[in-house]
């Protein structure tokens, strides 16, 4: 049922300049999405209009040129910079005799080559099946009409009646599946609630650096690569701050301009991770020219999922490609971190980013001196774990005093789990 690019194709890209819409940072960002999606770009076809035509959306002549230009590259495809109708997108076919795919096909169509998790499958699915939907009869109009005769009678329905019910009811599977996916995300968030495990997210334009950041912080080994749409499948991995102590960091999809109602819709369950956060560290690539665009494009996709009332702290990514641009703090008029210049590629600033975590997410600090027995010495490596031991000394008996500094949050989780360490405080003894 879905089209999806093998690579090397070889295509035609179509962009319309309106006159809210000059820019052409937009058209450059276009030949990087066909990039990621492997495909070769033979000519770039651009025209200015005030609005779209309503049967070929660029205007008669302008579409009798790309047909013409079809026939001359032997092109496969036809990428246009646009959202189109159904019949706009009939119709250019017709006209060139060339698949015709908007700009919301081509992003779903790259989701689907990187989607590697069973949710993330589901969720591409179901934004094509959505997208489809709409466009049935482009492949069906010589089976549009009901069948009579002997042999030929059926259900009473067109071939194009047949296909939309199928993809109701398979979207109704999927829905049915990505609710489950969602109410298994909402237990989880639950325990981390429970073990005050604080989430932050991580969020930012396409290929801003998220993963490379991800990985620099948790050591762990996420897919990050020099393209758009590198990160579909969200990550979740636990990291120690001082005196905050543990918490969750995950790794989200990439945003982008004009990105499909479709998949914001079909992405909710992913994306609940984002809304739910104590903060959203939103990370820019402070080298891109056209990086305020991009700041308002995040922002509009934080409110689309109501995560716009949540802190954000910003990660201005990137230094290394600035002239002279040092790793630091930028703090606003209270002292706190509202800025964090650095990069993830390498591994500059990153201490920087630690303590304005600390700083955003410091919670009531616990000090106290306490009486480690022999039968409880599996709390000191626990102790050092959270790197709350200030100091310790060796008793004859075998046993720990220790001078204990300690999120109280993480305090406050061991004596739930080891009750017996109240009874253990005893802060008449000095350590020295």
């Amino acid at each position: 049922m879905f089209e999806r690019y093998k690579g090397g194709e070889k295509a035609l890209l179509v962009h319309v300049f309106f006159s809210h819409e000059s820019d052409i940072e937009d058209l450059k960002e276009f030949e990087v999405l066909v990039s990621s999606a492997r495909i070769e770009i033979l000519d770039i076809i651009t025209t200015s209009r005030k609005s779209p035509q309503i049967k070929y959306f660029v205007g008669e002549g302008k579409a009798q040129e790309i047909a013409e230009l079809v026939k001359l590259h032997n092109a496969s495809v036809i990428l246009v910079n646009h959202s189109l109708t159904p019949t706009q997108e009939r119709n250019l076919e017709k006209l060139c005799e060339c698949r015709v795919v908007d700009r919301t096909g081509l992003i779903l169509d790259i989701f689907a080559q990187r989607a590697r998790t069973h949710e993330g499958k589901l969720q591409v699915e179901l934004a094509q099946l959505q997208y489809l939907s709409t466009r049935l009869v482009r492949g069906w109009t010589h089976l549009e009409r009901q069948k009579g005769g002997i042999g030929l009678r059926g259900p009473g329905e067109t071939q194009l009646e047949t296909d939309r019910r199928l993809i109701r009811h398979r979207i109704q599977v999927i829905l049915n599946r990505l609710d489950k996916v969602e109410k298994q995300r909402a237990l989880n968030r639950q325990s981390r609630l429970k073990a005050n495990l604080s989430t932050v997210s991580l969020v930012g334009y396409t290929n801003a650096g998220k993963s490379t950041l991800f990985n620099a912080l948790t050591n762990s080994d996420v897919y990050a690569a020099n393209q758009l749409f590198a990160t579909l499948d969200p990550t979740l991995r636990r990291i120690q701050v001082e005196d905050v102590g543990e918490i969750v960091l995950a790794d989200t999809v990439g945003f982008i301009r004009h990105l499909p109602h479709d998949l914001v819709a079909a992405f909710k369950a992913t994306l609940l991770e984002t809304k739910e956060s104590e903060l959203i560290l939103h990370v820019i690539d402070a080298s891109n020219a056209n990086l305020y665009d991009n700041i308002e494009a995040v922002d509009q996709v934080l409110t689309e999922i109501g995560a716009d009332n949540i802190p954000v702290l910003l990660i201005m990514n990137k230094i290394d490609l600035l002239d002279g641009r040092q790793a630091s703090i930028d703090r606003d008029e209270n002292g706190l971190p509202f800025r964090v210049w650095l990069s993830a590629e390498n591994k500059v600033g990153l201490d920087l980013l630690l303590l304005a975590l600390k700083e955003r997410l410091c919670k009531q600090i616990y000090n106290c001196h306490i009486k480690l027995p022999i039968n409880l010495i599996s709390l000191r490596s626990r102790f050092y774990q959270l790197n709350s031991i200030v100091k310790e000394i060796v008793n004859e008996d075998g046993s720990f005093s220790l001078a204990i500094r300690i999120p109280l949050i993480e305090w406050n989780r061991l004596c739930k789990q080891n009750p017996d360490l109240l009874y253990l405080i005893n802060d008449k003894v000095e350590i020295s």
